[in-house]
């Protein structure tokens, strides 16, 4: 039979006292509504897969990056289709949308007449694209419209890659300053850069030389990250390194994956490092000889009932009692388990003993209620409707 103890006293979950590091500083820039670089938080992109003339599909999925908590969508612009579709893309999407465009600098005007939040350019892709830099420099300065310079290994310049041999940090910089200070020529400062490749180390120690020798702001990637978990960890690497070194103001972890799960990724990544508010937040042991429950399933039903949860709410899995109740006790609510039973724990306080039968609903219950009275005391997300798995 369960027990109970009186009330807890409930509250918002701390946050990181202070960042990993002084951010570093730069130009702020307005990507329609999402500000970028000075003091802005560092913002998640993702891109859409769908051919952008296909005006339906594309809104489609733009709707479901931004329900998944993507905040700036990228689009690609190859074919005159393409630069035709984005005046409804942009008006309709309800988050700022950057045109990519390569190869052809007719479409820099199309996306920039289409009211794009912003148009991200390949220098080492579009032919004679030098000469058009005053003309863009006009367009996108009378419309208010940023230019991202977008340099990536597998399209540098040729002239750079017979100069470094490959695409060393070096020369992915070189190319980037180089097309910035055209720009520059012409009174134009309103941009934003990247210099992706596809080696961490690489690409790590380009922002590292980039963020040194300028102060425009930075968006980082690394490009053909590969599958789910081999473009996680990569990304994760790299970007934990630039921005517990204040480097960075937006990121895109590419994925070879449905670009939702980029999303998923690139926010876990930044609440991680403190840099995002925390909602959900798991904590679950590895399991071991002392556990005397299935934490696997455990925690992935916890998971899973809880999946939508919007509120700073971390939730404790022990399956030992060991580490258990220090980790529950650490927690906004947790459990430990063995003997086929689980101390459920409110901010630090055990408030019941149920059976192991009864922990997931259990846990679930109080990250309700819980949930409804940090709603009713601001935080964020307010309280989800939520299934046990």
């Amino acid at each position: 039979m369960a027990t109970s103890a009186g009330p807890v006293s409930l509250g918002l979950p701390g946050v990181p006292a202070r960042p990993l590091a002084v951010r570093r500083p730069s130009r702020r820039i307005q990507v329609g509504p999402v500000a970028v670089g000075g003091d802005a938080p560092v913002s998640v992109q993702s891109m859409t897969t769908t051919r952008t003339s296909d005006i339906g599909a594309t809104l489609q999925q733009i709707a479901e990056l931004t329900a998944s908590g993507c905040q700036i969508v990228r689009v690609a612009c190859p074919t005159q289709d393409d630069a035709d579709a984005l005046p409804v893309i942009a008006k309709k999407s309800q988050i700022p949308v950057i045109a990519d465009i390569h190869f052809q600098p007719k479409y820099v005007f199309a996306a920039i007449d289409a009211g794009c939040a912003a148009v991200r350019v390949n220098p080492g892709n579009i032919k004679q694209f030098d000469d058009k830099v005053k003309e863009i420099a006009k367009a996108a300065s009378d419309a208010g419209t940023p230019i991202r310079i977008g340099v990536n290994a597998g399209s540098l310049d040729r002239r750079l890659l017979q100069k470094y041999g490959k695409a060393t940090p070096e020369a992915l910089v070189e190319s980037a300053l180089w097309e910035a200070s055209l720009f520059e020529e012409h009174g134009f400062r309103n941009i934003k850069i990247s210099v992706k490749h596809n080696d961490p180390v690489v690409m790590v120690n380009a922002y590292r030389q980039l963020a040194a020798q300028c102060d425009y702001p930075l968006h980082l990637g690394v490009t053909e990250a590969g599958p789910a978990f081999q473009g996680t960890i990569k990304s994760a690497v790299a970007f934990g390194a630039l921005l517990s070194e204040g480097i960075g103001d937006t990121i895109r972890v590419s994925l070879s994956a449905p670009p939702a799960e980029e999303i998923k990724v690139g926010m876990q990544i930044l609440e991680s490092l403190g840099l995002r508010q925390r909602r959900l937040e798991i904590v679950s042991c590895p399991s071991c000889g002392r556990a005397q429950v299935d934490v696997y399933k455990l925690a992935d039903q916890v998971s899973a009932g809880l999946e939508g949860m919007e509120v700073p709410l971390r939730v404790a899995v022990m399956g030992c009692v060991v580490n258990g109740p220090g980790e529950a006790r650490e927690a906004d609510l947790g459990v430990a388990s063995g003997n086929g039973k689980g101390q459920i724990f409110v901010k630090g306080e055990v408030i019941k003993t149920v059976p192991e039968s009864k922990i997931v609903e259990t846990l679930i219950e109080e990250a309700m209620k819980i949930a409804e009275v940090m709603a009713a005391d601001g935080a964020p997300g307010g309280a989800p409707h939520v299934t046990v798995a």
